[in-house]
Formats: C-alpha cells, sequence, structure tokens
C-alpha cells in the first residue's frame, strides 16, 4: 500500500468532513503540523473540534482555522498567545475544554492505549473536577477523567520512511507520538523522506502501523513563538 501522497491538500482529500474530531500535534509552535492544518483550511469543513495542547498564535498553525471559524471546539490546556482566541471564546462563539497540561497528555495517550477512562489527583477541588467523577484511595481523593480519541490525527515529524515509521526531533517530540496512536487515521507531514529500511528500528518513535498517509514536506518554516534575546556586549 502506498502511502506517500504528493501533497497535503490530497492526502486528506475524502477525510474530512464538518463536525469531526481532529488532533493536531505540537507545542506552541514546535512540532506543529503546519501544512496540513492549511490544507484543512482550504478544505472548508466547519464544526470541527480540535484537540490540541493550544491553539497557535494569530494567523499561524491552528490560528489560521479560528480566522476562518472552521473550530466550534478546542480541547486544550494552554492558548494564551492567541488573541483572536481569546475574543471568539469570550463572546461565546468558540467552546473550550480546558485541561491540566499533564490531565490533556494522559488522555490521550490512554486514548490510544484503549483505556476509556482514569483516575488522577490533579484537579481535585476545583474546577477542573466539577460535574466529575471524584473517588477515594487509599485516602486521598482522585478525579476521573476520561481518555481521548480523535477521527484523524494529524502531525508533524523530522524524519519517515515510506512504510510511516515516524522519528521526532527534539522538543517537536512532544504530543506528537501519543496522537499519532490515538484517532482512526493518522497524517503525517515529514521534513525529510527516506526509504523504508533505512531508520534504525531502535530509533523509530511511531510506528508504521499507525500512519496511514505520509506527506513530505522539505524545508518548512521554524517559526519562533517567543523571542528572547539579550543585548549585545560591547566590544573595546
Amino acid at each position: 500500500m502506498n502511502k506517500v501522497y504528493s501533497d497535503a491538500r490530497t492526502a486528506l482529500a475524502g477525510l474530512v468532513k464538518d463536525g469531526m474530531t481532529i488532533m493536531a500535534g505540537g507545542f506552541g509552535l514546535c512540532g506543529i503540523p503546519e501544512t496540513l492544518i492549511e490544507a484543512i483550511r482550504d478544505s472548508g469543513a466547519k464544526d470541527l473540534t480540535f484537540i490540541s495542547n493550544n491553539a497557535g498564535i494569530d494567523g499561524v498553525g491552528l490560528g489560521r482555522l479560528l480566522e476562518t471559524r472552521q473550530i466550534r471546539k478546542m480541547i486544550s490546556s494552554y492558548v494564551g498567545e492567541n488573541k483572536t482566541f481569546a475574543q471568539q471564546y469570550l463572546s461565546g462563539e468558540l467552546e473550550l475544554e480546558f485541561n491540566p497540561q499533564g490531565t490533556l497528555a494522559e488522555r490521550i495517550r490512554a486514548g490510544g492505549a484503549g483505556i476509556p477512562a482514569f483516575y488522577t489527583r490533579t484537579g481535585v477541588g476545583t474546577l477542573i473536577a466539577e460535574g466529575k467523577e471524584v473517588r477515594e484511595f487509599n485516602g486521598e481523593k482522585y478525579v476521573m477523567e476520561t481518555g481521548l480519541f480523535a477521527d484523524i490525527s494529524i502531525v508533524h515529524a523530522f524524519k519517515g520512511d515510506t512504510e510511516g515509521n515516524l522519528v521526532y526531533r527534539k522538543t517537536a517530540r512532544n504530543f506528537n507520538p501519543m496522537m499519532a496512536t490515538a484517532s482512526r487515521l493518522t497524517i503525517a507531514e515529514v521534513e525529510h523522506l527516506v526509504p523504508a529500511g533505512e531508520i534504525d528500528p531502535d530509533c523509530i518513535h511511531t510506528p508504521g502501523i499507525f500512519v496511514k498517509r505520509l506527506v513530505h514536506v522539505a524545508n518548512p518554516v521554524k517559526r519562533i513563538e517567543q523571542r528572547t534575546t539579550r543585548k549585545r556586549e560591547e566590544t573595546v
């Protein structure tokens, strides 16, 4: 089976529909599947639910789908860098399900492992626990959280082979590996596409069995979300 598609739009053809739930990898602007996000924008699909740690920034990443109002709901951890997100949420246009970051990561991992729910101490006694089951174990209270599973996952990898085996680079190995397991179909954009067998099996982060479609995106733009610099020291 050929998993490699000529471009992102072709890879998504026939898959993206109104009302779908989609997982999008990345942390901030690091490791986000920006080319696939743009293809989803071009599809015109609306009323989408996105599971993503954050929502990019204005005009970048999922911020582009917020601008076109294609997202109905976000299941996220941190969204503080996106003014469009804040405006839509405060005006009631956008539904938001907030999660502590570790809880979000575990909900995704649980979904990929076939675990419907689990208990955690995080959030007990706060707004996070409202409406959820709370049980006591060994004298401590725990809140029940459900696993997350999506229709489609879109991820970004540094390297991939034609069988869909993926390698993520450094910080970009964030939510991508978990999300690749937690949907009915995973599509990956890869910076370096190599023949099957070229990647050392011990270096594979996501086995190809989880990946159904691939897009080669060479030399993607690496954006910096928060640029921090120091004053150059004066030379005598």
